[in-house]
């Protein structure tokens, strides 16, 4: 028997998606992508994995930059990469599509000698086979002799060791060679050598699915209800699962009826279409869900059904595949929107459900200040370019007290920071960027032109944040204004998929009391505000924060958290502070700055330190707050 450590192992497939940004129009007039991983199995590892299951891949990628990217996706979705193998000889493969309308995806495979087509024998080791209840095994990698032996093997340990054998028949017809190399949409293309190899096989599968054309060239038959009683002859133990597409599927477990539709069936979702590229391998890992944690069929279609629609509701393929707390939370609706895409609660929890995980505490050297150092320099007479020379200090400093080690981050601007961010990078600090035009009140958005735009143009991993200056008892018209900018960067961050940090400054225009700070965040989730992190000022009452704690909680649970700002307090007070916030299960660290940089910022711009000095002076500041942080955490 198998040792169970893991639930499932994908075989096979695994390239670079790179989906058309532009929607309604020939792929010939796109002009950008989304990347993404792709591949059946590579989809199906991660599908499965954010629905709960424990699931590995074996797979080959190119020791490319892809390849290291599909890898490191992996493991941050939680798949088992002991698998996956890196050709030093080959690329990683490619697939391009566009959304021409709701029916027509033109799809094009770059495959000409790529890594995972030249999977072997070699690449199947015994000691991962067993650690698996199922593995599945994919019709396409059947197309070539080296990946199909590479298979077979497979599915002969895994019977060796007790578990299941699952193939997802995946027809691709140019990739099996029977449909021109630039017809990658072609679905069905009759061809009897198909047949015969995928007949070879089936008999020794567990758990058979299949759209009908699937069926299909599996069987030789050509009428849906007949090809599966063939399967039925040559495969009388497997279950077998007919894909239906917006109907759903039916599935078989013993005797075929005359009818197809007389088969076990789940719930149906009737949703807005966007792209059906990778539904069929969100069914199946919704099916598997179930299935390989003993569900009833019925229950099984209906996870099946319910993560195909997530899919063909979304644009891309795994990284838009519900996690299992999406899905419980769509199936329990009384009613589920038809556009899945535009369900803001969805949106939210696919977002907070699938963020990478986060290092805590965070411990940043903030010097996203642009105001504050404008004036200062001004005040000196030095040349504002010596801002941005200075800011590089400041991550220099961060790095020396991080020494590598995660939870360490900067607040940093690209006005005069762009440098500074580099390194930081470099550095693999965490790290925060700020869109507010400073001192706004109302809240404005610093540079020109889109945010979305502004945004597109900055890495994923870096943190949007935005500061707002806003008391809960503010004018009704003034709130409005900051609701609504509020509001124009939360959008701009859910649809480019960015965190969001919300800054709240409300001491500085109104009282500050044990309420003041609870009341402006139960403000802004009444707005419709999720955003991942809170920045607060700090707060000298425990009772302050307890009642911060408790309207996260109520409000969005999934929330990253709190990290406490420093007001250019003296250390001793921010130290103070400390000792009533870090206990608070959401506060997660701090971000402070002008505590931190103000005395040898103008001691550096005045020259009466140099370099090494503003360094090491920055550096000492920021060790004394991270030991102070981690003491009050104790």
């Amino acid at each position: 028997m198998t040792n169970g450590e893991l639930d499932v192992i994908t075989i096979g497939r695994s390239s670079i998606d790179l989906y058309s940004q532009q929607i309604g129009c020939r792929l010939e007039d796109t002009s950008s992508f989304n990347k993404a991983v792709g591949g059946c199995p590579a989809n199906i590892a991660i599908g499965t994995s954010r629905l709960g299951l424990k699931s590995g891949v074996i797979t080959r990628v190119g020791k490319d930059h892809f390849g290291h990217f599909i890898i490191e996706q992996m493991q941050r979705e939680g798949v088992n990469t002991k698998g996956i193998h890196q050709d030093p000889e080959r690329l990683t493969a490619l697939a391009i599509l566009g959304i021409r309308d709701s029916e027509q995806f033109p799809l094009l495979f770059y495959r000409t000698d790529c890594a995972d087509a030249a999977l072997s024998e070699e690449d199947i080791h015994e000691d991962f086979i067993k650690k698996a209840k199922a593995i599945v095994v994919t019709g396409t990698h059947f197309a070539q002799e080296n990946s199909a032996k590479a298979q077979r093997k497979a599915m002969k340990l895994i019977h060796t060791h007790g578990g299941k054998v699952i193939i997802d028949i995946d027809y691709r017809p140019n990739l099996w060679g029977v449909a021109s190399i630039g017809d990658g949409e072609a679905r069905y293309v009759r061809s009897k050598e198909v047949t015969e190899k995928l007949l070879s096989i089936l008999p020794e599968c567990d758990l058979i699915v299949g759209t009908e054309e699937e069926l299909h060239i599996a069987s030789g038959y050509e009428n849906t209800i007949e090809a599966i009683r063939h399967i039925r002859k040559i495969a009388p133990q497997a279950t077998i699962v007919c894909k239906r597409g917006p109907m759903g599927c039916v599935v078989f477990d013993g005797d075929i009826p005359h009818v197809l539709d007389q088969g076990i069936k789940g719930k149906g979702f009737k949703v807005t279409v966007c792209n059906t590229l990778g539904a069929g391998d969100a069914f199946m890992s919704g099916f598997l869900r179930g299935w390989l944690k003993n569900e009833p069929i019925n229950v099984c279609c209906t996870y099946a059904n319910a993560c195909g629609a997530f899919a063909v509701s979304r644009l891309l393929c795994s990284p838009e595949y519900p996690t299992f707390i999406e899905l419980t939370h769509f199936l329990n609706q009384n009613s589920h929107n038809h556009s899945i895409q535009h369900d803001k609660t969805l949106t939210h929890l696919h977002q907070a459900t699938t963020r990478p995980v986060q290092t805590n505490p965070i411990m940043a050297l903030a010097c996203d200040h642009r105001l504050q150092l404008e004036e200062m320099v001004d005040e000196y007479g030095v040349s504002r370019d010596k801002i941005s020379e200075f800011k590089i200090l400041t991550i220099k400093a961060a790095a020396l007290v991080a020494k590598g080690r995660p939870g360490f981050g900067t607040f940093m601007d690209g006005r005069y920071g762009q440098e500074a961010l580099f390194l930081a990078s470099h550095e693999n600090l965490w790290i925060s960027r700020p869109i507010e035009y400073p001192g706004s009140r109302p809240l404005d958005f610093d540079g020109k032109g889109s945010l979305g735009a502004q945004l597109l143009s900055w890495p994923a991993q870096h943190t949007v944040k935005c500061l707002c200056f806003y008391h809960p008892d503010d004018p009704i018209e003034l709130k409005k204004k900051q609701l609504r900018e509020l509001e124009r960067a939360y959008d701009a961050c859910q649809r480019l998929q960015r965190e969001l940090l919300i800054e709240i400054i409300a001491g500085k225009n109104g009282p500050l009391d044990s309420q003041t700070i609870a009341t402006a965040l139960q403000q802004l989730y009444d707005a419709g505000l999720k955003p991942a992190w809170w920045k607060l000022e700090p707060q000298q009452d425990q009772a302050a924060w307890k009642e911060i704690n408790n309207v996260i909680k109520q409000n969005d649970p999934l929330c990253r958290g709190v990290v406490v700002l420093g007001l250019d307090a003296p250390l001793e007070t921010i130290t103070q502070a400390f000792q009533a916030a870090a206990k608070i299960s959401y506060v997660k660290g701090f971000a402070v700055g002008r505590t931190i940089f103000g005395e040898p910022a103008r001691q550096w711009f005045t020259k009466q330190i140099n370099d090494d000095e503003a360094i090491q002076k920055m550096a000492n500041a920021f060790q004394q707050l991270v030991d102070a942080w981690l003491k009050a955490a104790q």
